[in-house]
């Protein structure tokens, strides 16, 4: 085993990205310029975060997953606010994710859109420029609209969702390390535990 390989980190213009010590970012990740990674943040393998026009920010407590896009027009933020949680393949530009909100896999937020505090943008929902999505409500569909507002169950449930990614930024930072592949499965091979991470579906399947 080796120690984990250097960052691809980028700086134009003479502007160079931030990254919180706290902070993980997987070495596949790509940040260039005016980027800036706060405290126990987590930024997934192949997220591409462009500060090239705008300025991108991660606040405390935010993920972006694998394949997360980030970028934004010149004299821009694209902002994901405190404990907001980006869903693998999202597309964010030029937007506000509030605090504590979700963004669903493959969701795209489109430019001066706001997503408001606490709220869940579905999966595969195209949210239009300009666009507001009320704090803790549910927007789905193509383009996205306000379904309904969110139960305190769901919400919980995106509570314990991002906190599940703030201990991956400490396994990461602990245990991470780049490695050779074994040639065969050993004998009783070890699972990764993570106890009482389930899908919403199941966790309200439980309660039934």
């Amino acid at each position: 085993m080796s120690s984990a390989p250097t960052l691809r980190v980028y700086a134009i213009d003479g502007i160079v990205p931030v990254v919180d010590p706290s902070a993980f970012v997987h070495p596949s990740a790509v940040l260039i310029g005016d980027v800036i990674v706060g405290p126990g943040c987590y930024v997934g393998p192949g997220a591409s975060l462009r500060g090239d026009f705008g300025r991108l920010i991660l606040e405390a407590g935010a993920n972006l997953q694998d394949t997360c896009v980030m970028h934004g027009f010149p004299g821009t933020d694209t902002v994901v606010e405190e404990d907001g949680h980006i869903g693998h393949g999202a597309v964010l530009h030029g937007c506000r994710i509030g605090r504590n909100a979700l963004i669903g896999m493959n969701a795209v937020i489109m430019d001066n859109a706001v997503v408001g505090e606490a709220a869940i943008v579905a999966a595969c929902a195209f949210v239009k420029a300009g666009a507001e999505i009320p704090a803790r409500h549910l927007a789905a569909g193509v383009p996205a609209k306000v379904v309904r507002e969110l139960s305190e169950e769901e919400i919980a449930w995106k509570v314990a969702g991002t906190r599940t990614y703030q201990d991956l930024t400490k396994r990461c930072l602990a245990t991470l390390v780049e490695t050779a592949p074994l040639a065969a499965v050993e004998p009783d091979r070890p699972r990764i535990h993570i106890p009482g991470v389930v899908p919403l579906v199941e966790a309200k399947q439980g309660k039934g």
